[in-house]
């Protein structure tokens, strides 16, 4: 990915689908509100405490991915492989075959995408997303934040959740939670708009094109079942600074900023600095050329839960394991999963007493 600052916006971007307002679910979609999880709070919020006391699944989950996986590799192959089997062996619907041939600066390439859901017959989806692969020939770039740590906190995130909490509401919600491991982020050779973000733009497009859905004159595509697009990139060194990029989805960053600061208040954050910073404005707005574009561009919402200043050891070689900060990821991992579980609205799906939209002022 690249960082940029832009003079002006060039364009306004309208989020959500325009057509198709007599579709009850997509209705919901667009009025959606989390549900605090209530009594429920700390016990999801310390469930990798509960289920990984000495961090070994994470561990284990994080290890195969913590070497070059560049294209064409048979290293970038056994980790896709290992991604998939992890989330099939949960249960999850996982498309791991999902391979294209996209043309490169060094001719045609074959990039596969993995697409996991929970409840494929949910006609929505919270989508959290991240990248595989690394530096294209690099030999000795593993890429610990870009971004095998985003990769693994997907899969523990799915480890820890899927029996105890979302296999419970399969079946009845329209909502579901999907995770994207998409493939040739990275440039082949230098990073443009052509040759970067393979997956991420061959998906968009794809998604876009396919019909899920007819009402009368109103067709609905499978683009338009995300209700947000939640990217996760450069993470696993102590102390990252996230903001709300003009580009996010304001209120959804400020709900995740909110549970950041009601799990620091409860002391269940600790060993790490608060993360997520909410700023009024920019003097310069933000850009950043990463996985979410093809999607943004197609008025999908986004949440890009990436660190700015970008860390230290972007695309050098000292991006292993030696910079993983683990309370940092422990606290971010406990943030995110408590975030998913209020906006996939568990509390009310399991029957929790507190069943009220969280109101909390952001």
């Amino acid at each position: 990915m690249s960082i940029y600052l832009l003079a002006a916006i060039a364009n306004f971007i309208t989020y959500g689908p325009a057509s198709g307002s007599d579709i009850e679910w997509l209705t919901k979609q667009r009025s959606h509100v989390p549900v605090s999880l209530g009594d429920r709070l700390e016990e999801l919020a310390l469930l990798d405490h509960q289920m990984d006391p000495d961090g070994a699944s994470f561990n284990s989950l994080l290890a195969p991915m913590l070497r070059p996986r560049y294209v064409t590799s048979a290293a970038h192959t056994e980790v896709r492989q290992h991604i998939v089997s992890t989330l099939e062996s949960l249960g999850w619907a996982v498309d791991g075959n999902r391979t294209f041939e996209m043309r490169t600066p060094r001719g045609p390439m074959d990039f596969t995408n993995v697409i996991a859901t929970h409840d494929p017959s949910a006609p929505r989806r919270l989508v959290l997303a991240c990248h595989y692969d690394s530096i294209y020939g690099r030999d000795t770039f593993i890429g610990a934040t870009d971004s095998a740590v985003p990769c693994a906190m997907l899969l523990h995130l799915a480890t820890l959740m899927t029996e105890r909490y979302l296999d419970p509401i399969k079946g009845r919600s329209e909502l579901t939670l999907q995770l994207l491991f998409l493939d040739g982020e990275e440039a082949i050779v230098h990073w443009t708009d052509t040759d970067s973000i393979y997956g991420a733009r061959h998906l968009a497009s794809e998604l876009e094109r396919t019909v899920y859905q007819r009402a009368g004159d109103t067709v609905i595509t499978e683009l338009q079942r995300m209700d947000l697009f939640v990217l996760l990139d450069l993470l696993g060194t102590q102390s990252p600074t996230i903001y709300n990029y003009p580009y996010c989805a304001d209120a959804e960053f400020r709900q995740l900023a909110a549970v950041e600061r009601r799990l620091k208040k409860l002391r269940l954050l600790d060993g790490a600095p608060r993360m997520f910073k909410v700023r009024k404005s920019w003097s310069s707005p933000v850009g950043i050329e990463d996985d979410h574009l093809p999607f943004m561009h197609r008025g999908v919402k986004i949440l890009h839960v990436i660190p700015v200043p970008f860390p230290a050891v972007w695309h050098e070689d000292s991006d292993d394991a030696s910079v993983i900060h683990r309370p940092s990821v422990t606290s971010l991992g406990r943030s995110l999963r408590v975030w998913v579980a209020e906006y996939l609205q568990l509390a009310a799906l399991l029957d929790d007493p507190a069943k009220d939209a969280v109101r909390e002022e952001l």
